[in-house]
């Protein structure tokens, strides 16, 4: 029997079987009674957001804001602020089309499109995850870099070795990942917060910073770094990840508890991604009252910003805490682009390999050209490849985004929770302008 406001007709090729869910091992093992009251409703969906927002505050994202705050001071602030506005809303998205059609993202491409279409969307997504994991590969190994005083070659190759935490974290429970998350990021926000307390910025100018400007536009090097900042904000696999791991809540079957799902699950990752946002934005206010003010303004490289710190700040706690929250960043992006991985593939192609399986195959295929790139070209090698990989990552967004639009726009698939109109209308806008931002970001590279 087809589920009810959902349709199989040849126009939506939606089909009436949704299969084996994504991360069946851990799909609705998180019960949430609608009888309950409205702080642990609220507490029983605390969790997805975090593993998410780990995503908007990747190494990937860390250059363009130390970029922005040392060229530019806190001016670009107005466009975190713009970029983690676009990311609220198409995580929101994301959650809304896995609670309404009971599919992730991939489960629903590959339910909605012909198979051509949606082994192409699966390539395209694949070629995502590496490009993901090959900037949180580096990420890390600079961290214990930072840290340890370890070569790059040897951080790359140790990174390999978080698949058993990853393991043994989904083998406690869905609960424990989510904890080991959360408290990263809590490291994260605490290690900024210690050194914006040693940066000691204006906090007046910082809040002109919000304000829009013409010199954003006029500007062509602010722009170039603005668009970078906005194009790179949203990451493909997260669209994934979210539209998979909100469905390891169980909930009951009807319109009433998915409304009251996709309320909760709303508010968990806007208030996640509102956390994201403070610590993209504390990056390049740090980048902007230590490095800019000082006049080092040329600083992007993460080595770079981590041997300036201790001189200009006077404090040799400073360096230490970036090269851990750097570190923090590293590990928890590993974790969370492995489950994205796992959705993928069991999404699009129905196909289960075991999490260590799959992680190695993934893990091995980022470690190759990062360990080889810093093993001859050292440090500026993998700076490089970082850029490279968000490059990547840019040319992918689309074939995410789009998808997932227009399907939440769709009443046949969507049923009583199909986008409205003007959510909609907004989220294509979004998606246009991410798509040209990005088009733009892909077309400076190739020129030079």
């Amino acid at each position: 029997m087809a589920e009810p406001g959902i349709s199989d007709t040849p126009q939506t090729a939606w089909r009436r079987e949704r299969g084996t869910p994504s991360l069946s091992e851990t799909h609705a093992t998180i019960p949430v009674k609608s009888s309950s009251p409205f702080w642990r409703r609220a507490l029983a969906f605390l969790g997805p957001g975090y593993l998410v927002a780990v995503g908007y505050m990747d190494p990937g994202n860390w250059a363009t804001s130390l970029a922005g705050g040392s060229r530019f001071g806190y001016t670009l602030l107005v466009a975190i602020l713009l970029s983690s506005s676009m990311a609220i809303l198409l995580q929101a998205l994301a959650a809304r089309l896995a609670i309404a059609s009971g599919r992730d993202l991939a489960r629903a491409c590959r339910d909605a499109y012909p198979k051509p279409v949606s082994i192409a969307l699966w390539v395209i997504a694949e070629i995502a995850i590496v490009a993901t994991d090959i900037a949180e590969v580096i990420g890390t190994a600079i961290g214990l870099q930072l840290i340890f005083g370890l070569p790059l070659a040897v951080g790359v190759l140790i990174t390999a070795v978080d698949v058993f935490i990853v393991l043994l974290l989904q083998r406690l429970g869905f609960r424990w990942v989510e904890i080991f998350v959360i408290t990263l990021t809590a490291v994260i926000g605490l290690s900024f917060a210690v050194q914006l307390a040693l940066a000691r910025p204006d906090w007046s100018e910082v809040a002109t910073g919000f304000i829009p400007t013409m010199d954003v536009v006029t500007n062509p090097a602010m722009l170039y770094i603005a668009i970078g900042i906005i194009g790179a904000t949203v990451m493909p696999h997260n669209l994934y990840l979210h539209s998979g791991i909100v469905q390891t809540r169980s909930i009951e079957d009807n319109d009433k508890s998915r409304r009251m799902a996709l309320t909760f699950a709303t508010i968990d990752s806007t208030l996640a991604l509102f956390f994201a946002f403070l610590v993209n934005a504390s990056i390049l206010i740090l980048a902007a009252a230590t490095f800019h003010r000082s006049g080092h303004q040329e600083v992007a490289e993460l080595g770079d910003a981590h041997a300036l710190l201790s001189p200009l700040l006077g404090s040799s706690v400073a360096p230490t805490l970036f090269g851990i929250a750097l570190l923090c960043s590293g590990l928890n992006s590993t974790l969370t682009a492995t489950l994205a991985g796992q959705i993928v593939m069991e999404g699009f192609l129905d196909m289960k390999l075991k999490p260590w399986v799959r992680r190695l195959l993934t893990r091995g295929l980022a470690i190759i050209p990062a360990g080889f790139v810093a093993i001859w070209y050292g440090e500026s090698g993998t700076a490089e490849l970082l850029i490279l990989s968000q490059v990547v990552l840019s040319l992918q967004l689309p074939f995410a985004v789009f998808p997932l639009v227009l399907m939440t726009a769709d009443s046949t698939k969507m049923g009583a929770l199909v986008s409205p109109r003007w959510l909609s209308a907004i989220a294509l806008l979004i998606a246009i302008v991410i798509t040209a931002l990005n088009v733009k970001l892909v077309a400076d590279f190739v020129t030079g």
